[in-house]
């Protein structure tokens, strides 16, 4: 059954009113609802503010690298460190190394773009201080709603957004509803502000419906591959932060691994490759493996034990392909609304800030009496607020690699590091990218075939054992989340053009081509696994696959990443 059957036979739905609905529990979420409560105690206003997340908790979905510049957070609570926010560790120390198949060479400290510096910043996990946020926002008294997905998006008569429908719950494989079965329900808001993080579900139909891109440069992405290890005592550098380029990336693909030492002998480790590569061959998965062997990165690793494994899209930023932020009855944050910084390789930072400024915004209106119209003072502020001037300084950096490495290195070293010594704030000049991700991947016979080593399951590792240590569950009796326009282009197109590249950009093994009983292929997902890392989303070269929501609580639950 559809889910317009569904509710037909089923509804009306229960419906919930607030002034303020939130869509995603992460950092720029949280601290949407956290601003909007602060707002309101300032001003001895009622407020009503609710949190949706389709993770188990606040942070069972969140993946970053990450090391965290506490600009925002400081705004936001001035006195976090009494408040016992989880930023334990100080970065200590900073590498970039260039490496080659068996050598590295240190970047001097002083030829250190200015981007790279982390003096000041943390090595912390995003998934706790995002769980950190969520008992802050409930002791202000926000609802949050973990475990329920934001479905369907909800307009008036007037095509205003009013607010969002959660998945229906208990339907089974076939789509028809089993004992278990649970109607969503509505929550309408006055404002609905959206903080999915990259590639939102909702965001993605937004942008299309109220044209939000329109004149903007397409959305680029990157996938990161993450690992937790715990290392012996005698290998940990509480602090040391090391980012590296070159190998294992041979062509000119956007690529750079990062390695942070956090406390308690952990290290947090991860590749991340831009979605725009076109070797069909590649697997963003098996370099991320291949880079661990490095000696320079091995060093630091070996005799660990690897405790977490994740992978999620990043967007790369750049106020060029950033959307329109606001639309009739709502707002678009964090990296949602593409704010993350590729070339500090921070994003955190950035989705706390936009928080603050669309609950500033909203909170303003809601005082004036107004509801569901365009909140045009959140993109005013973000315009002249520090955050855009950090983004307009970074603006070029991803666009110059489409040049190729060398062209790529110089000109961000020029716009890093000679310019911001010159006094220059930001590149006097704008590049643009014009061709979205999916359009880079080449034929298969165009591109070389890369062959990866084994796994050795001691230092490298394979997809499955990858995805049991990152806790992904799902109720298996559900309708597939990974969903197919056409059953047949994954053959008749992807497997016969591409050599089925998903079976080798995803990095949880989901899609796997086998063969039927008459030798004929046919593409298999594998639900279950998935991660929620959107990738298939963003790279399907033929934009056949759509990622919706599963039941709410399913998906990883990265523990400590």
């Amino acid at each position: 059954m559809t889910s317009e059957e569904l509710l037909a036979q089923f509804g009306p739905r229960e419906s919930m009113d607030y002034d303020v609905v939130i869509v995603g529990g992460g950092p720029a979420g949280l601290a949407t609802a956290i601003r909007l409560k602060q707002l309101a105690a300032e001003q001895g206003a009622e407020l009503n503010v609710v949190v949706l997340e389709k993770g188990s908790e606040p942070g069972a979905h969140i993946l970053s690298g990450a090391v965290m510049d506490p600009i925002a957070i400081t705004e936001l609570f001035p006195d976090w460190k009494e408040r016992g926010a989880p930023l334990n560790q100080p970065v200590t120390g900073d590498d970039i190394l260039f490496l080659s198949e068996t050598g590295a060479t240190r970047t001097p400290d002083w030829l250190v773009p200015q981007c790279f510096h982390n003096h000041g910043n943390y090595v912390i996990s995003l998934g706790t201080l995002t769980k950190w946020l969520g008992e802050q926002a409930e002791a202000m008294g926000v609802e949050i709603f973990p475990g329920f997905t934001a479905a369907e998006l909800l307009y008036d008569e007037q095509g205003r957004v009013r607010g969002v429908a959660t998945g229906n719950m208990g339907v089974g494989k076939d789509g028809q509803p089993h004992d278990a079965f649970q109607l969503g329900m509505e929550l309408c808001g006055k404002y609905t502000v959206f903080a999915e993080g990259a590639r939102g579900h909702l965001g993605k139909q937004l942008i299309a419906k109220y044209q939000l891109d329109d004149g903007r440069d397409p959305t680029t992405y990157a996938l990161g591959v993450k690992e937790l290890w715990e290392v012996p005592a005698d290998k940990a550098k509480p602090g040391h932060v090391l980012h590296t380029a070159g190998w294992p990336i041979t062509d000119n693909t956007f690529a750079g691994g990062f390695l942070y030492h956090l406390e308690g002998n952990k290290v947090t480790l991860g590749y991340v490759v831009g979605l725009n590569y076109e070797n069909t061959w590649m697997s963003p998965f098996e370099e991320m493996q291949r880079w661990k062997t490095h000696p320079a990165v091995r060093a630091h690793i070996e005799g660990g034990k690897r405790i977490g494994y994740g992978a999620r899209a990043i967007n790369n930023g750049g106020l060029q392909s950033m959307p329109k932020l606001v639309f009739p009855g709502g707002a678009l944050v964090g990296c949602e609304a593409n704010m993350m910084n590729a070339s500090r390789i921070k994003g955190s930072h950035s989705a706390i800030k936009t928080g603050m400024l669309a609950a500033e915004a909203a909170f303003e209106a809601l005082q004036a009496g107004r509801a569901q119209d365009e909140l045009i003072a959140y993109p005013q502020a973000f315009e002249a607020s520090w955050l855009h001037t950090e983004l307009q300084s970074t603006k070029n950096f991803k666009l110059w690699f489409k040049h190729g490495k060398l062209i790529g290195n110089l000109m961000t070293g020029i716009e890093q590091w000679l310019l911001p010594k010159l006094g220059v704030k930001s590149p006097p000049w704008t590049l643009h990218g014009h061709k979205p991700d999916h359009v880079a991947l080449k034929p298969a016979d165009q591109c070389a075939r890369i062959d990866y080593p084994k796994p050795d399951g001691v230092l490298t590792f394979d997809r499955l054992s990858s995805v049991f240590i990152s806790s992904t569950n799902h109720e298996e009796n559900q309708p597939a989340h990974l969903t197919l326009k056409d059953a047949a282009v994954p053959v008749t197109i992807n497997l016969a053009q591409y050599a089925g590249p998903e079976s080798r950009y995803c990095p949880a093994g989901v899609y796997e081509f086998v063969k039927n009983e008459d030798n004929s292929d046919r593409l298999q997902i594998n639900a279950a696994n998935c991660v929620h890392c959107k990738t298939c989303d963003i790279k399907d070269p033929t934009q056949n696959i759509v990622w919706v929501t599963p039941e709410g609580g399913g998906g990883p639950n990265y523990a400590g990443m």
